[in-house]
C-alpha cells in the first residue's frame, strides 16, 4: 500500500510576472509525494486560472482521488484508471502522475526518460522570458539577469505595446527573439500589420496572438505571416491535430496542462506526425516541475523552461543552469 500526501506553498517571485491578461508576485503551487515507506515520488501541481484552475479546486480533487482508492494503486495501469475515473483538473493528474512515476522510476533504477522510453535529452538550452514591463524598465532588467547567455529569448507582448517593447530589446541585443502575445489581439488584420512592421527582425515565432477559438482567422494568419505561428492556448489535455495543422506551424506543449507525461509524450509525438514543430513550454514553476519537464526535451525543437527562474528562494535546486542550459542536479 502507498500513501499520498499534499503541500502547497505561496512562492515569491523576484519580480511581477505580468502577461496580456494578469500579473502577479506571488504563485501558489502544491507538491505531492507518494510512498511506500521505503521508496518516494514527488510532483508539483501548478494551477492555471486561465483554465479554471485553483489550489482550493485541486485540494477538493485531491481530496476525492484520495476517497476513491489512491492507497491501493499497485501499477502505472491502476493509477491510469483512477485518474479517468475521478476526471481531476489537468495540473493536478500530471501532478500525480508524475509523483507516481517518479516513484516507479526509483523503485526500476532508472533516470526518468529511461522508465518513459525516451532518449537522454541533450540540448537544453532554455528561452528567458521578459515579462510584460514599463519601456524605461527593460534596460536594467535585461542587465540585472544577464539575458545575454540565454540562446533565445521570449519576450510576453500584448497587442498595444508590442512594437515599442521589442523596439527597446533590440537596441539591448540581436538575440532571436520568440514572440509572446497570449490571445492579445482579436483583429488579425492589426495583427498582420504589426508583423509586418517586424518582418525583418529575427523573431523564432509567434505565439498565440488570437484567442484560442479564432479558428478561421488562424487559418488565414498561417497564410499570411512572415514568421512561424505557435500554439498555446488552443492546445491542452486534447489537440485536433488536422485543423492545428491548418493554423499553426507548431505548438507549446506544457506538462501542467496535457495532464501527465504519458499524454504530453503522444501529443509531441503526434504534432511531429501531422508535420507541426515542438517546443515544451512550463508554468511558473518550481525546479520539481522544470526537472520534470526536462526528461521530454529529446522531442522538441524548442525548450521555454524558465519558470524556476521568476522564483526568489526557490525551494528545491533539482536544476543548474549555465549559459542558459539546464542540468539535473540530482545526486
Amino acid at each position: 500500500m502507498v500513501t499520498w500526501t499534499i503541500e502547497d506553498k505561496v512562492l515569491k517571485l523576484r519580480y511581477n510576472w505580468k502577461i496580456s491578461r494578469n500579473e502577479s508576485v506571488t504563485k501558489h503551487n502544491l507538491f505531492l509525494t507518494v510512498s511506500d515507506g521505503i521508496r518516494s515520488g514527488s510532483g508539483e501541481v501548478a494551477p492555471n486560472i486561465r483554465y479554471g484552475e485553483t489550489p482550493q479546486l485541486v485540494k477538493d480533487q485531491f481530496d476525492f482521488f484520495l476517497k476513491s482508492g489512491a492507497t491501493a494503486i499497485k501499477s502505472l495501469d491502476d493509477l491510469q484508471n483512477l485518474l479517468n475515473f475521478t476526471r481531476i483538473c489537468n495540473s493536478l493528474r500530471f501532478g500525480i502522475e508524475s509523483a507516481y512515476i517518479h516513484y516507479l522510476s526509483k523503485i526500476q533504477n532508472l533516470p526518468v526518460y529511461a522508465f518513459l522510453g525516451l532518449d537522454e535529452p541533450r540540448d537544453t538550452s532554455t528561452a528567458y522570458t521578459l515579462p510584460i514591463m514599463q519601456i524605461g524598465e527593460i534596460q536594467a532588467f535585461y542587465k540585472h539577469h544577464q539575458l545575454e547567455r540565454f540562446k533565445y529569448l521570449k519576450l510576453k507582448i500584448n497587442s498595444e505595446n508590442g512594437f515599442d517593447l521589442l523596439k527597446e530589446v533590440r537596441k539591448l541585443s540581436g538575440q532571436s527573439i520568440m514572440i509572446d502575445a497570449n490571445e492579445s489581439w482579436e483583429d488579425v488584420e492589426e495583427l498582420i500589420k504589426f508583423l509586418e512592421k517586424i518582418k525583418k527582425d529575427n523573431i523564432v515565432f509567434v505565439e498565440q496572438p488570437l484567442p484560442f477559438n479564432f479558428e478561421e482567422e488562424y487559418k488565414y494568419l498561417k497564410l499570411k505571416s512572415s514568421f512561424d505561428i505557435f500554439a498555446d492556448e488552443s492546445i491542452t489535455d486534447k489537440a485536433d491535430f488536422p485543423k492545428l495543422k491548418e493554423q499553426f506551424h507548431g505548438i507549446n506543449m506544457k506538462l501542467m496542462k496535457s495532464g501527465g507525461y504519458l499524454n504530453g509524450i503522444r501529443l509531441l509525438r503526434d504534432a511531429k506526425r501531422h508535420g507541426l514543430k515542438t517546443m515544451i513550454g512550463c508554468m511558473v514553476e518550481t525546479s520539481l516541475g522544470i526537472s520534470s519537464a526536462i526528461n521530454l526535451c529529446s522531442l522538441t525543437d524548442y525548450i521555454d523552461l524558465d519558470g524556476f527562474f521568476v522564483i526568489d528562494n526557490e525551494p528545491f535546486n533539482l536544476i543548474t543552469e549555465k549559459k542558459g542550459q539546464l542540468f539535473y542536479s540530482i545526486t
